[in-house]
């Protein structure tokens, strides 16, 4: 269950961005349309409310510490704003999930790694994840390595 909340908030932080939705109207549509549902073409799995709904208002409210910490992550030439928008979203729900620090940093580094696997089967999407999300996890829970 933790894990689908992990895969919503990713796609429900991408489908602020790009719709330019408030997060309460996101967080409530994903409640009622994702979380179990079940549609003609297929089955939702059902996740956990509490960490989905924490991890869009972290990401949300750190949206500017959280972006910043990634783009140390990142090579100079590739700011946060010039990367794809579903690895940002990624990016951000992940660092919610690490300056909260309820979670080890490195739980937090390979879900969201798979979640990464989901939306880029074939590519090397999770390899950048990985190393971006090592560097952030460093940096927010140095305590931990």
């Amino acid at each position: 269950m933790k894990s689908a909340s992990r895969l919503y908030a990713v796609q429900a932080l991408f489908q602020m961005e790009a719709q330019g939705q408030r997060i309460d109207k996101v967080i409530r549509e994903f409640e009622m349309h994702r979380f179990g549902a079940v549609y003609e073409e297929g089955e939702y799995q059902d996740g956990d409310i509490d960490l989905f709904r924490a991890l869009m208002t972290e990401a949300v409210s750190r949206q500017a510490v959280i972006d910043q910490m990634t783009d140390r992550a990142l090579v100079a030439k590739w700011p946060i704003a010039r990367i794809d928008p579903t690895l940002r979203a990624l990016f951000r729900a992940a660092g919610a999930e690490m300056v909260a620090k309820e979670t080890p940093p490195r739980v937090v580094i390979s879900e969201f790694v798979d979640v990464a696997r989901a939306f880029f089967p074939e590519g090397k999407e999770p390899s950048f994840v990985n190393a971006v999300l090592d560097h952030m996890a460093r940096e927010a829970v140095p305590e931990a390595f």
